[in-house]
This record gives structure tokens, sequence and C-alpha cells, in this order.
């Protein structure tokens, strides 16, 4: 006899009790929608460079990408992001340090589950990249969020940091440059969350895809190579945002090499390895010119600039702090009483069709993200839209 099944009572619980995501719901409302300006999407827009392509159609075509790599990926891969990471990080590493990964988020998802307990407690700065919220509560671990500092410009607050140590706290897990914010930390306050993790032995892990679009002299800093951090740190990056890479989904983990056992027995059970088609894509983009990252870099600046020069003309809607990186940005919706983002959200949605993601999905509400990784005529279309509601 069948027998309909309950899958709310059979799902698991950490999973059952996730929240709906509010990026994701923005995105199927705003396909319900014809001609919407998407401000709300941070993929990059650029599109792939020629001469990675033809590298993944040449390693085809040389039947090269017919079985698995090893689990760890192409040595040949792995030996040139050791060069890069040398060279560009200053972390010494080498190539038995690092894991191709399944883009940056299975790289975070492996080390997650090599490094958290159940109940153990992980650090995240807020707002912040909810998926790494996720990825916690997927290893049955607990996300503690700590709030930054919004009026500098969301700053790390080590006051705050400092207080949620408790003594189940494992790591610190951030994303440098910030994806909601825009926000690069500096040297000092890296130097301080360093000290902080020393101190009370902690795991630090990082989330470093926006490593290379950094604005207006601003540097970005790898924790993994200050001094005492190596055993002490866990780096993922991708080449989904440095390449406009972002559907060939490969990226690394760079460890310790105690860590990399740990780290790699979790890898192979959720991926074997990554696509070898995309590790032969990833190996041409890090070993031709960088030209390509340097013009998407200034594109990001260029649209970045605009999108402040468009919000200063709705300063009595937004007001926000200029990005010092990513191509994304966080302005405060400035409306008495406060703002329920996702109904701001939804509602400039369908008056104006124009698609933003609300704040409440990064852990902070009154806010929205917007992405400049669009062409300018988009955010030119969007902000249009949005001038002519809110000034009407």
């Amino acid at each position: 006899m069948n027998q309909e099944i309950d899958t709310v009572a059979l799902a698991a619980a950490r999973v059952r009790q996730m929240p709906t995501s509010a990026i994701h719901e923005m995105t199927r409302l705003s396909k319900a929608l014809d001609d919407v300006a998407f401000l709300s999407w941070a993929k990059p827009t650029s599109g792939l460079p020629s001469h990675i392509a033809q590298a993944a159609i040449q390693a085809i075509e040389e039947g090269k990408t017919g079985g698995y790599s090893e689990p760890a990926g192409l040595m040949a891969l792995r030996e040139h992001i050791a060069g890069k990471l040398r060279e560009v990080n200053h972390i010494e590493a080498t190539a038995d340090e690092i894991i191709v990964t399944v883009g940056a988020i299975e790289g975070l998802a492996a080390a997650i589950l090599a490094l958290v307990d159940p109940g153990d407690e992980v650090l995240i700065p807020v707002p912040g990249y909810p998926t790494h919220l996720r990825l916690v509560e997927m290893a049955s671990g607990r996300p503690v969020c700590v709030p930054t500092i919004e009026e500098e410009g969301f700053c790390l607050d080590m006051e705050k940091m400092r207080a949620a140590i408790t003594p189940r706290t494992k790591a610190i897990l951030y994303s440098d440059p910030n994806n909601p914010t825009g926000s690069v930390y500096s040297r000092d306050q890296l130097q301080a969350l360093a000290d902080l993790a020393c101190e009370h032995n902690l795991m630090v892990i990082t989330d470093e895809a926006y490593e290379h679009f950094t604005f207006d002299g601003c540097v970005h800093h790898s924790i993994a190579s200050f001094p005492g951090m190596r055993e002490r740190v866990i780096s993922a990056f991708t080449f989904t945002k440095t390449y406009a890479m972002t559907g060939w989904r490969v990226g690394y983990v760079q460890a310790s090499a105690a860590w990399m056992a740990s780290i790699k027995k979790a890898h192979i059970p959720l991926a074997i390895c990554a696509p070898v088609v995309a590790q032969y894509a990833a190996l041409k983009a890090l070993t031709s010119s960088q030209e390509c990252v340097a013009e998407f870099r200034e594109h990001y600046r260029a649209a970045r600039d605009l999108m402040c020069e468009r919000l200063d003309g709705l300063s009595e809607v937004f007001s926000y702090h200029k990005p010092q990186g990513s191509y994304l940005m966080f302005p405060r919706i400035r409306l008495e009483g406060g703002a329920d983002s996702l109904s701001f959200a939804k509602n400039l949605l369908q008056q104006t069709r124009v698609s933003t993601t609300p704040g409440v999905a990064f852990g902070m509400e009154s806010h929205l993200r917007m992405s400049f990784c669009v062409p300018e005529n988009m955010i030119q279309k969007a902000f249009d839209r949005m001038e002519a509601y809110f000034k009407a």
C-alpha cells in the first residue's frame, strides 16, 4: 500500500530550520517579470575572456577531460596556484597544501566540515555572506554573528568579537573584500584579529573571492601571510570573480599540510574532484596575461563611481559608504521608523522593475545590496526608474 510521505517530518532538522533564502526569493520574483533592471546578482557580466574558453575547447579536443583528476586537482594547476599565492598573497604555499575545489564554496564547506564538530561556534562578522552561516549550520555548528561598525565603513568591532568568544568557539570566518558591503579590512584590523585568534587558540577561515578588486589605493591582505598565522588559517579563493568564470565552478583552498589531510577527507565525498575541463580553463587563466583582470577592475571602479553618483541623487532615500573593494555596495534605506528590507525590495521590484537584494539576507535590516558588476546602462536604467518613483 502506498503511503503519502511526510517530507517535513523526515527532513533533517538542521536543514528544516534554515530560513528561506531572501536572495533566491528575489531572484524568483524578478524572473516572473519582464524588463527588469538587475542590481541583485553578484555575478560578473563582463564575459569570459576568449583565451580561457579556447583552452577549455582545446583540452576537450585533446581528450584530456574525459576522466577525473586526482582529488586535489591537476598538479600543474596547483603548482601555478602556489606560485600565485607566494607572489600575490605572500603566503608561503606549496602544491601539496592546495586543493582545487568546486568553486570557493565547496572548499569552504570541506574546510568547515574538517574543523567544526556539532555545537562548535564560529564567529562571523555581519553584514556577511549568508552561505557562510548555512555552511556552519550544515556541519551542525553554531554561527555567531558579530556586528561590524557601520559608521566606520563596516570595520571589525574587536571588542564585540572578543566578547563573543566562549569555550565552544572554534573559528572565525569572514570574507575580505566583504560581501555585501564592499569593505576591505585594513592590515591593523586583521592583525588585531590574528592576535585574538592566537590568544584564544582559534582557527581563521577566509573567503577571499574578491581579492583582486580593490580601489583608490586600498590593499587587500591575506591573513595567512601574517607572522605566526600560517598554521592557523584556511584560505579560500576562486576563479569565479577574478576571471568572470561564474559557471565553471572552480576555486581552491590553501592550508598547512596538517590541515590538508582532513580537508581532503571532506572534499572527496563532496566532489571527488573539481570539473576537469574547468581546471584546464583555470590553468590558462592563471598562466596567461592578467590584462583582463585589470580591465575588469577598471570597469568595476567606473561602475562603482557611477552608482555612487546616482545614489547621491537619491540622498533622501539612501545613505551609503563608498565601497573599497568587490563589486557590491550596501546602502542604508533612509525611511522613518526603519525599513523591512525584504518588503522594501519586493515593493521596489513591483513598482519600478528594479531588482535588489534585501539586507536581511546578510544579517542587517534597513539596507539593500546593490551590485555594480553590471553594464553601466543597466545602472542608469535602474536609477532612472527609482528616481522617477521616489521623486514622483
